[in-house]
């Protein structure tokens, strides 16, 4: 595997993999010394031409912790606010000699094309509406920490599912893990094409949460109402979303006691999920957090220094 551009990349045996790696790097967030050696003297740059706090910040300690050197570069401070092109900025970056880019661009695609201009490994950490590979990863790997084998588990995912990368990559990742998904949104957050999607969908979030529509759900993730990237009236109020589409404590009753809660974060609480849903028992928001670390360490390492042994 040279580059991770789309959850689709990879096979059932490639994620597995990977999940199984993570397992043993996040072993290393409990030691006093977090650092382990496999890229020591390699140079990853994360090339981030939209705001990011989580997903860069858990990159660059991933890529610290094992030792490899580490440079942020964003849209603000690059050529690119001068006028330069995209192909010819991260041609210059690459030109210094750097091992592998992780890049987020507000653009969908904008990744997969940069991956065609330079020879170096290619790490998508979020394109436009498209794609988050390491996100879907991520909620995989939490998610079978609370749940275990993923085959045969159902999955609701809920909300913006237009603007969601995030959502495109979990439906793609969990189905090749063998989970089923259901695809939960106003019909106007409903993306055009969803029907060819290998999932379900559906308009009524108390029929899927009680179990009546499509069965028993094993785990519910919450998407963030992405008012940036929409242009119009998806919903007529945000009160009206939060009575039809929000994580109320009511609807958090109708799952079962294990059920987890996720959300890839930021949430605008009370209005797609509720204080209680946040901050409950069944919520595994920080866990998902935590997870983002010892995952992206575990593609960097596969990326960078190939399938084998972790030495932990």
């Amino acid at each position: 595997m040279k580059n991770l551009l789309s959850a689709a990349d990879l096979s059932r045996e490639d994620a597995v993999e990977i999940l199984d790696t993570a397992r043993r790097m996040q072993e290393v967030q409990t030691r006093e010394v977090k650092k382990l050696p496999p890229l020591r003297g390699r140079t990853v740059v994360n090339l981030f031409f939209e705001d990011s706090t989580r997903t860069r910040s858990s990159f660059e300690i991933a890529g610290k912790w094992l030792s490899a050197d580490v440079i942020n570069v964003s849209a603000k401070g690059s050529s690119l606010s001068k006028g330069e092109s995209l192909r010819d900025t991260v041609l210059t970056v690459e030109a210094m000699g750097v091992d592998a880019l992780v890049v987020r661009h507000h653009a969908s695609g904008a990744v997969a094309r940069i991956a065609q201009w330079v020879s170096c490994p290619v790490l998508n950490a979020g394109d436009g509406t498209h794609e988050h590979p390491t996100q879907a990863l991520l909620d995989a790997y939490t998610l079978r920490g609370r749940l275990g084998v993923l085959a045969d588990r159902h999955v609701a995912i809920v909300g913006d599912i237009t603007h969601s990368r995030v959502a495109r990559s979990n439906v793609l990742l969990l189905r090749t893990l063998g989970a089923r998904v259901t695809l939960v949104a106003p019909p106007t957050l409903m993306p055009a094409g969803v029907a060819s999607w290998p999932c379900e969908t559906s308009w009524d979030l108390d029929a899927v949460l009680s179990g009546k529509a499509h069965g028993d759900v094993d785990a519910v993730m919450m998407l963030r109402v992405q008012r940036e990237r929409m242009s119009g009236g998806y919903f007529p109020t945000e009160r009206e979303y939060a009575i039809g589409y929000g994580l109320s404590p009511e609807r958090l009753e109708l799952l079962g006691d294990q059920a987890p809660v996720l959300h890839p974060g930021p949430m605008n609480r009370g209005l797609e999920i509720s204080s209680l849903a946040a901050d409950g028992p069944r919520s595994v928001v920080l866990d998902q957090v935590q997870a983002g670390v010892a995952v992206r360490m575990a593609v960097l390492y596969r990326l960078l220094a190939g399938p084998g042994e972790v030495p932990v």
